[in-house]
């Protein structure tokens, strides 16, 4: 069920909504929370009840393993030491999401290096698990470190399911989430948090149906096995999925950021404007913010951070990156994308020592470029696809290699008699990309404004903005009714 169809905003949401505050104002307050727990389970179980009794087993075991590892609490029944019981737990959670997420890209290499035939039954990666996985281990961290210190298992498990952040983040710290679930501020509706949510998840369905679809579709034309490319479409094809990940995202992380506050729970920003970033370290402050944290405060700074030598740190600035990259998926082309921004990273600490500067604008378009080229390799399904992309985005002389022949109709009736002219003065290449350029374009001028989350908080709320949150989101829901929304990208992560 994603945020983006019909039977979530018009079925699902207003029922769980409505149910969880008439509940409450019954003063039936345990039973309101149950009810959003049981909600989100069967927001889950909607994509595969196959995968149901993992994740309430997940849920069980950690809040168990949690509380005895916690210093504040004594468990008399075991000679297990606290520090033993919470390496037995990692290691439990790791094992299960290296099973189900690599397993088969374990064997799979193992059979190409050694010529063997080794074979498992394809696993089919349960949704979520990396998520759900990352939180829970952060909770055994936190609990260990004596920075949790509520065990309610209902509020537990509602900390671990609550659907607007269940299957794609972001990724929670037990700390900043308990006090919102206990306080008796959230059992009452809130006008203003309603309005924000609403308003905010607008803007999330308008980007992930109007803008991220519509890129996918060149998206996905662009990075097929069998697409060839001149100067123009190479380019079009890389800014597409540049900016089909941008706001499917952005788009995810608003919906979650809305739905949660209907509910009047603050989820953590997750997303702040990557693309106006002006430096790497900047773009990763801003670029899957709680995934950013987490890597730092659970592996990096375990590494031993920056408090080391340099040749240290950069190893541990390069070891989070490629673990980084490969948590995205189980590909080498994740791997190389992991290394390729742990070395730009390297790059600009260096850069940095240098006491070198660049303008601002410049500074910018290097940072955008390389984030660009990069998510090249993250998309591509092979090295070679990667490789011949990027020889098209570079190769000048492509410009003037196509023909109106070569063209498909489509792609010119746009113009009607124009296009005709427009042939006669205009590279045939760039004529043709013509529509995703345009939209490029709008695309450049959108993420230069504030974003959702700024409108959202910073700017008062009148006839105005509830006006233009009415059109976002009336256009975004036809959108959804006439066509079939795709799957969020960070689902399959």
């Amino acid at each position: 069920m994603l945020f983006s169809s019909t039977k979530f905003i018009l079925l699902y949401l207003p029922i769980v909504f409505f149910g969880y505050f008439i509940l409450n104002r019954q003063r039936l307050l345990l039973t309101g929370k149950y009810w959003l727990v049981i909600a989100s389970l069967l927001f889950y179980g909607y994509w595969s009840i196959l995968y149901l009794p993992l994740l309430i087993g997940s849920i069980a075991l950690n809040f168990t393993i949690g509380k005895a590892v916690s210093p504040t609490i004594k468990i008399n029944r075991t000679h297990i030491s606290k520090r033993l019981t919470l390496t037995i737990g990692i290691t439990i959670n790791l094992l299960l999401l290296i099973y189900f997420k690599y397993a088969n890209f374990f064997i799979e290499n193992i059979n190409t290096l050694s010529g063997t035939t080794l074979y498992i039954q394809q696993i089919v990666l349960p949704l979520g698990i990396s998520f759900y996985t990352f939180t829970q281990i952060a909770y055994l961290v936190d609990s260990y470190k004596n920075q949790a210190k509520e065990y309610d298992f209902i509020n537990y498990a509602l900390f671990v399911t609550f659907f607007p952040h269940l299957i794609a983040g972001p990724i929670l710290h037990h700390k900043e989430m308990m006090s919102q679930f206990q306080s008796r501020w959230t059992l009452t509706a809130r006008y203003r948090n309603i309005l924000m949510g609403l308003f905010i998840f607008s803007i999330g369905l308008f980007k992930k149906v109007m803008i991220a679809d519509t890129f996918a579709i060149w998206a996905d034309a662009g990075f097929a096995s069998n697409a060839t490319h001149d100067f123009f479409s190479a380019w079009a094809t890389s800014l597409s999925y540049t900016f089909q990940l941008y706001f499917d995202f952005s788009g995810y992380c608003d919906m979650a950021i809305g739905a949660a506050l209907l509910f009047n729970i603050w989820l953590p920003i997750n997303f702040n404007s990557p693309y106006k970033s002006l430096d790497i370290q900047d773009f990763w402050r801003r670029w899957h913010m709680t995934l950013s944290r987490y890597l730092r405060d659970y592996l990096y700074v375990p590494l031993g951070g920056n408090r080391c030598t340099s040749a240290r740190l950069y190893l541990n600035l390069m070891i989070t990156f490629v673990l980084g990259g490969l948590w995205h998926g189980a590909s080498w082309m994740f791997i190389i994308w992991g290394a390729l921004h742990g070395g730009a990273l390297i790059v600009h600490r260096i850069w940095k020592q240098l006491g070198m500067r660049l303008p601002t604008w410049l500074a910018w378009f290097v940072t955008f470029s390389f984030v660009n080229i990069t998510w090249i390799f993250f998309r591509a399904n092979t090295l070679d696809d990667a490789n011949r992309l990027l020889r098209s985005m570079f190769d000048i002389q492509s410009m003037n290699d196509l023909s109106v022949d070569g063209v498909a109709t489509s792609s010119l009736a746009w113009g009607g008699i124009l296009s005709d002219r427009l042939t006669e003065i205009l590279p045939i290449g760039l004529i043709a990309n013509i529509a995703p350029l345009s939209m490029i374009a709008i695309a450049f001028a959108i993420i230069s404004q504030k974003n959702a989350f700024d409108l959202t908080v910073q700017t008062r709320f009148g006839w105005s903005k509830i006006i233009w949150m009415t059109t976002l989101f009336s256009i975004a829901l036809h959108s959804t009714i006439q066509s079939t929304s795709t799957v969020f990208l960070y689902f399959n992560f």
